[in-house]
C-alpha cells in the first residue's frame, strides 16, 4: 500500500505492529499465489488494487460513509440480506475470517479444536488485526453452525454489538415461516440502528442493485465453463471473495469489463492452460481472504478450478429475487424466499445441494470434484458422504480434503491432489 494508513489505523485501535505483519505476509503471498500466474485478464487488475487495498483506501470509503451517516453493517454468512443493508442506506460489509490469527487469544476463549473459520473471526478481533469489525455499527451472526452461535455470544461480550439470527435447517413450511419472520426482525434492526425506514423505493432500488452484482457473477460462472478456460480459478475465487465488501455497483461494473474481455477470450480460443487441461468443481466449506490454499495446489498441480460450489462462489448468485414486488411486506417476503434458496450444509435433509454439484458439474463440464472442509467443520464435513455417493453416481472422480489455515498440510495435500489430477488423466484415456 502506497499511502501510509497508520494514523487511521490506530484510530480504530489496532494493533500497528502486528497488523504490519499481516500485511507484509499477505503481499508475499499475494505477490507469490496470484502476481506470478501466467497469462492473466487485464481486467484483474483492478482487483489486484483492491487487494493491495484491503485496509486502506475501503476502509478509507467506510469511515467517509460513515461521517456522511451510512450504518456499516459486518457479515459472516450468506444468509444477512445485503438488499435489506442497502435499503437504510447502509454499507454491506464481510468480515476477516480467513487466516490464522490470533490463535492463542482466541484459545483463551474457544477451544482448540474450533474451526479454523471460527477461530479467526474472534482471532482478528483479539488481535487487533481487522478494520472491517471496529468500523461495523452493527455486527449480523446467524446459527448455520453450532460453534459459531455460541462463538458469537463471546464476540458479543467483546464488541456489545453483535445480533444474531435463527435460520431454520429444514426448507418446511414452518421454517419458511421462521425465516420471513426473522429477515423482518433484520430489517427493524436495521431500522432502529441507521434511523432509516425501509420504504418500497429504497428496498426496490437496493434489490436491483444486488440482483445485478448477482447477474455479473452469474456471467463470469457461465464463462468459465469454456475450454480452454479464459481466467483461473485463482482469479475467480478471488473476484467472489471481493464481492462481499467492494462497493457493490462499481464492483458489477468492474466484473462487467472483465466478463467483456472473457468473451473475447473464448471467442478467440485464448485460455489461461492449454485445452484440454482437467477441470476441477470444488464444493464446500467457505474461503474467506486470503483461504486461497486448496485453488494454488490444483491449478500448481496441472488443473484449472472451474467452479466453487460454496457460499463464497454459486451459493451467493446462483437465484435472484423476484422483482416487481408491490409493498415492503410483498419484497421481504420475496427476499427471505429467495436466501432459503441456498444450499447451506445446515440444513437437512439437504438435496438441493447435492443437486448444485450435479448440475455444477455438468455444465461446467468438471472431469473431478473437490470435496473441502475446514477441520472441525462438523457440517461439511459429515455431509462429504453423500455429496460423495452423489458423484460416484454420475461417475465423477471424487476427493475429499479437511484442512484448515496453516501451511503445515500443504506438502501432503500437493501429493495427494496431484494423484487426483493423475487419475482424472488416466479416466480420460481409459
Amino acid at each position: 500500500m502506497a499511502n501510509d494508513y497508520r494514523e487511521m489505523w490506530s484510530g480504530l485501535g489496532l494493533n500497528l505492529e502486528a497488523h504490519d505483519g499481516l500485511m507484509a505476509v499477505l503481499s508475499d503471498a499475494y505477490q507469490n499465489i496470484y502476481l506470478s500466474q501466467q497469462n492473466r485478464p487485464a481486467g484483474m487488475g483492478y482487483f489486484d488494487f483492491v487487494i493491495s487495498e484491503v485496509h486502506g483506501q475501503r476502509i478509507v470509503e467506510i469511515l467517509k460513509d460513515k461521517i456522511d451517516g451510512k450504518t456499516i453493517v459486518g457479515t459472516f454468512c450468506l444468509y444477512v440480506p445485503e438488499e435489506l443493508i442497502l435499503a437504510v442506506d447502509g454499507v454491506a460489509i464481510g468480515l476477516c475470517a480467513g487466516a490464522e490469527v490470533g490463535s492463542d487469544e482466541a484459545e483463551k476463549y474457544l477451544p482448540r479444536n474450533v474451526c479454523a473459520l471460527i477461530k479467526a473471526f474472534l482471532g482478528f478481533k483479539l488481535a487487533g488485526l481487522c478494520p472491517y469489525v471496529e468500523s461495523s455499527d452493527l455486527i449480523i451472526g446467524e446459527t448455520t453452525c453450532d460453534g459459531k452461535k455460541k462463538a458469537y455470544e463471546i464476540l458479543d461480550d467483546i464488541t456489545h454489538k453483535v445480533m444474531v439470527v435463527e435460520v431454520p435447517h429444514t426448507k418446511s413450511e414452518e421454517g419458511k415461516r421462521l425465516w420471513r419472520k426473522e429477515v423482518q426482525k433484520i430489517a427493524d434492526k436495521l431500522t432502529e440502528v441507521s434511523g432509516k425506514a425501509i420504504t418500497l423505493p429504497r428496498l426496490r432500488e437496493a434489490s436491483k442493485v444486488v440482483d445485478e452484482k448477482r447477474k455479473a457473477l452469474k456471467r463470469l460462472s457461465s464463462l468459465r465453463a469454456y475450454d480452454p478456460a479464459p481466467i483461473s480459478g485463482l482469479d475467480a475465487l478471488l473476484i467472489n471473495q471481493v464481492s462481499f465488501y467492494d462497493n457493490p455497483v462499481r464492483f458489477t461494473a468492474k466484473v462487467i469489463e472483465l466478463c467483456d474481455e472473457l468473451d473475447q477470450r473464448v471467442k478467440s480460443g485464448k485460455g489461461i492452460a492449454p485445452k484440454g487441461t482437467p477441470r476441477i468443481l470444488l464444493s464446500g466449506s467457505p474461503m474467506a481472504i486470503p483461504n486461497w490454499k486448496v485453488h494454488a495446489i490444483a491449478e500448481g498441480s496441472g488443473a484449472v478450478v472451474v467452479g466453487e460450489e460454496s457460499c463464497v462462489g454459486e451459493r451467493n448468485f446462483a437465484t435472484l429475487v423476484e422483482q416487481g414486488f408491490s409493498s415492503v411486506e410483498e419484497g421481504l417476503d420475496l427476499i427471505a424466499d429467495r436466501y432459503l434458496t441456498i444450499n447451506c450444509a445446515c440444513f437437512t435433509p439437504n438435496e438441493g445441494r447435492l443437486q448444485d454439484v450435479t448440475n455444477m458439474t455438468r455444465t461446467l463440464h468438471a472431469d473431478g470434484v473437490i470435496h473441502y472442509a475446514l477441520q472441525f467443520c462438523t457440517p461439511y464435513m459429515v455431509e462429504a458422504y453423500k455429496v460423495k455417493k452423489t458423484t460416484e453416481k454420475q461417475g465423477t472422480p471424487f476427493l475429499r480434503i479437511e484442512t484448515d489455515y496453516s501451511m503445515e498440510d500443504f506438502g501432503q495435500l500437493k501429493t495427494r491432489i496431484e494423484a487426483f489430477v493423475e487419475l482424472i488423466k488416466e479416466k480420460r484415456t481409459s
